[in-house]
């Protein structure tokens, strides 16, 4: 099957710049940290990213050990770009990282430079790329210089292998020194790329302060907190369900009932709004004007376009707001 785009993706979407930099980004960008691995279906993850594209979605964010199997989500996402996209690279922005286990021994995880470079070219051949748009480093290393591991993302941009860079996870403190020994190196820090939900707000104490006095954008990964923030759990775990899943990070176990209960009455407030209990939760992240973008995940093209329907009403009354603060107090 062919694919045309759409002629007019790029009417359907919000776009917002990141930080101080040249690069807006869609509001809504798609992360293939699920779903586009080797035990997925090809066809099913190919037609996700049609739909993403045709939608106005620009950005798609992957990571080397992205899967499962690790790597299998970036050589998959390279099949997709060689098929159906030629002759649109430079609509798309494409992201990958490195510093979690990629493969054995001591140089194939966390933040050194021999092994952040190493990955990236890895990375480079499995997607069939010349370059990547961001390249984070994935998590903090707290035993390596931090030098050393910005010196990496400096010289991947001096190489010409990716265009601009970010971190992942890093805390406040160390988010700061990160983009200064950056900014040194003549390299702005692009972006910042934490966990941030409803369930999960840990960057309002400090780290979102950080980015905005720094001019750094903010796209937050698992919005939905792995799925739970949907309809999916008010009524058991179904077997199809991410946590039902012998892989992945979202257990059965934290699923209690005290979260359920506070699930549906979330749900009541959604309801309320026109909306579903995930499209509200991500509405709600985008309420703050330092949040650049919210990556979701989409096992189905249905659920994407469920997703999308949040561009029909993105804001909130203070009592909404009040009473969302009541139930997660």
């Amino acid at each position: 099957m062919e694919y045309n785009p759409s002629q007019n993706r790029y009417e359907q979407m919000v776009y917002k710049r990141c930080g101080n930099s040249g690069i807006k980004l869609p509001i809504i960008s798609l992360g293939l940290w699920h779903n586009f691995g080797d035990v997925d279906v090809f066809e099913n993850f190919r037609k996700i990213i049609w739909s993403a594209f045709d939608a106005g979605i620009t950005h798609f964010d992957l990571a080397n050990n992205y899967g499962p199997p690790y790597g299998s989500a970036e050589k998959n996402f390279g099949q997709i770009l060689k098929k159906d996209f030629k002759g649109y690279r430079d609509e798309l922005l494409i992201s990958t990282k490195a510093g979690w286990d990629m493969w054995p021994g001591p140089y194939g995880e966390f933040g050194s430079r021999k092994y952040l470079l190493a990955s990236l070219d890895q990375s480079l051949k499995r997607m069939q790329l010349d370059y990547v748009d961001i390249f984070y480093s994935h998590r903090p290393d707290f035993e390596t210089p931090l030098e050393e591991t910005m010196g990496a993302l400096a010289t991947a941009v001096q190489q010409g292998k990716a265009l601009y860079v970010g971190i992942s996870s890093y805390p406040a403190e160390m988010s700061d020194r990160a983009v200064k020994i950056l900014k040194q190196m003549g390299v702005p820090c692009l972006i910042h790329q934490p966990n941030y939900s409803l369930l999960d707000r840990w960057i309002e104490n400090g780290l979102l302060d950080v980015l905005d006095d720094n001019g750094v954008g903010c796209i937050v990964f698992s919005p939905l907190a792995q799925g739970l923030l949907t309809n999916r759990y008010l009524n058991g775990i179904p077997e199809d369900s991410r946590a039902h899943k012998s892989h992945g990070f979202l257990k059965e176990s934290a699923i209690t009932e005290a979260l359920v209960e506070k699930l549906k009455k979330l749900n009541e407030i959604a309801q309320g709004r026109n909306q579903s209990l995930a499209q509200m939760s991500l509405a709600w992240l985008l309420k703050d004007p330092r949040i650049t973008s919210v990556l979701v995940g989409a096992s189905r093209v249905e659920q994407l376009n469920d997703n999308l329907q949040i561009l029909n009403n993105l804001s909130f009354s203070n009592d909404e707001l009040e009473a969302i603060e009541k139930i997660l107090a």
